[in-house]
């Protein structure tokens, strides 16, 4: 980077601000302890003054002259201005309270003063064993010429091979103390570097629902050139490297599978003598999904902008048609008094004559017999075999499977959870499955994508559906 580049971020980006502000040692105390340190996403703007006034208190030892003079929600509202960005400050979908969450350019702020600090023990070796592998994956994995690929595979297998062999004549190496606390401390570093990766993440996605907003808001010219560019915007975030990373990485974890794996990995690594646990990184995947979430509702938003800016469209022009309508009608009563002398002159070709015997004759109608007596007849029995052989899906069932399988918070697709519980009352379980109102499970679908869904009908014969990608979230 060159001196003007740097003279740039040393000027506008908020992340240096930070650091050149006066209070900054409060501020990157408190956020950092309630937000990263506490892993906390965003927060109502009550609880959040609440607890930096608790904070102010302490500091403020003597009151006659604090080091801290404003009031809470003075220092957020100061913290959220648009010239420093430290916090974002917004209205949730449905929630009329203010809520608060920090910006990237803190969390990297926070992260560089984080790592001045002196570590007591900095591991190496899982380092370099990282970097190894990340080298053989990217070789390896671009490697197209078969033969390659097999003489690699081999060697793998080899390698597992005689650890197994190992292994059976009961040569089983394990870490030491020193590996295990090496290991431990990069997963734990790289598990809230990808929790603020995240956050980075969503923060793109949300400046480029704020560029669709603004062209809709200017826009000039027709309507079809602006959707094709708001399209254009849609999919360049799909196919773009950092869209299809994230949604590798999301679709990863609505895996049912992966997430007991992970919870049962980090329930495991907590229960070792030689690691210190970190209290951040113990449900850190469920951070994970909630993260994952917000920046996917993020880039739902710009497809929900398209849909509303068609509605808004489709009103404004029937608005233009009734108010042309009413200006119609207004002329004609302004007029009605003293029409005016301008018009036009219609030949007509002749006058329509029309004979009075051209006209039928009146005639008498027809009276019928009615007969309102009804003889008895015998009823027939009727089959009620129909009215037993009803299909009804169990709603409390699908919501038991779910529950099942989904803790609270977390995610699931609909494939997995049928999956797990094959249908068994064909289209209709699907039906409900969708339909379902509990207060703790909403069910979302996402019309870009397709899913598949085998079963079997109620007579036995195979079939298939296709529906949108089905996500079902706990709440």
């Amino acid at each position: 980077m060159d001196h003007d580049a740097i003279e740039g971020l040393r000027e506008h980006h908020p992340a240096w601000r930070l650091l050149r502000a006066g209070n900054a040692t409060l501020i990157l105390s408190f956020l950092g302890w309630f937000f990263v340190e506490g892993n906390r996403g965003a927060t109502g703007a009550a609880e959040l003054a609440g607890a930096l006034d608790e904070d102010l208190f302490v500091l403020n030892v003597d009151p006659d002259q604090p080091r801290y003079p404003k009031a809470a929600r003075e220092y957020l509202e100061d913290w959220a201005a648009s010239e420093l960005a430290f916090l974002r400050r917004f209205y949730p979908a449905g929630i009329d309270e203010v809520h608060y969450e920090v910006t990237p350019a803190f969390e990297k702020a926070y992260a560089w003063v984080e790592s001045l600090r002196a570590r007591a023990f900095v591991g190496t070796e899982s380092r370099l064993h990282t970097v190894v592998e990340l080298l053989r994956q990217i070789v390896h994995g671009s490697e197209s010429d078969p033969i390659a690929r097999l003489v690699e595979l081999r060697r793998q297998r080899d390698e597992i091979d005689a650890e197994i062999a190992a292994v059976e004549a009961g040569d089983v190496a394990v870490l030491d103390e020193t590996g295990v606390r090496d290991r431990y401390q990069q997963f734990a570093a790289t598990a809230r570097e990808l929790l603020s990766d995240f956050r980075e993440v969503e923060d793109n996605f949300r400046s480029l629902d704020r560029a669709a907003r603004e062209r809709i808001a200017a826009r000039e010219g027709g309507k079809g050139e602006l959707l094709e560019d708001l399209m254009d915007s849609r999919s360049d975030i799909t196919v773009s490297d950092q869209g299809r990373s994230f949604q590798a990485f999301y679709d990863f974890l609505l895996s049912n599978s992966r997430q007991d794996e992970l919870t049962e990995l980090l329930r495991a690594v907590s229960r070792l003598d030689a690691v210190e646990a970190d209290a951040r990184v113990r449900s850190i995947h469920h951070d994970w999904s909630a993260a994952a979430e917000r920046a996917q509702r993020t880039v739902r938003q710009i497809s929900e902008q398209l849909r509303r800016f068609l509605d808004d469209q489709v009103w404004l022009e029937n608005r233009r048609v009734l108010d042309l309508v009413r200006e119609v009608e207004a002329t004609a009563l302004d007029v009605r008094a003293a029409p005016p002398s301008l018009g036009l002159d219609v030949d007509d070709p002749g006058i329509g004559i029309v004979l009075p015997f051209e006209r039928p004759l009146y005639e008498v109608p027809s009276s019928g017999q009615v007969d309102s007596f009804v003889e008895s007849q015998t009823i027939d029995e009727l089959d009620a075999e129909l009215l037993f052989s009803q299909t009804f899906v169990d709603t409390a069932r699908l919501s038991g499977n779910i529950r099942a399988v989904v803790p609270e918070g977390a995610l699931a697709l609909l494939a997995d959870i049928v999956e797990l519980f094959p249908i068994e009352q064909g289209a209709a379980e699907i039906v409900g499955y969708l339909a379902l109102t509990e207060d703790d499970i909403e069910v979302e679908m996402d019309d870009g994508e397709q899913t598949l869904l085998d079963f079997v009908d109620t007579t036995g014969t195979p079939r298939r559906a296709c529906l949108p990608k089905v996500t079902v979230r706990r709440r």
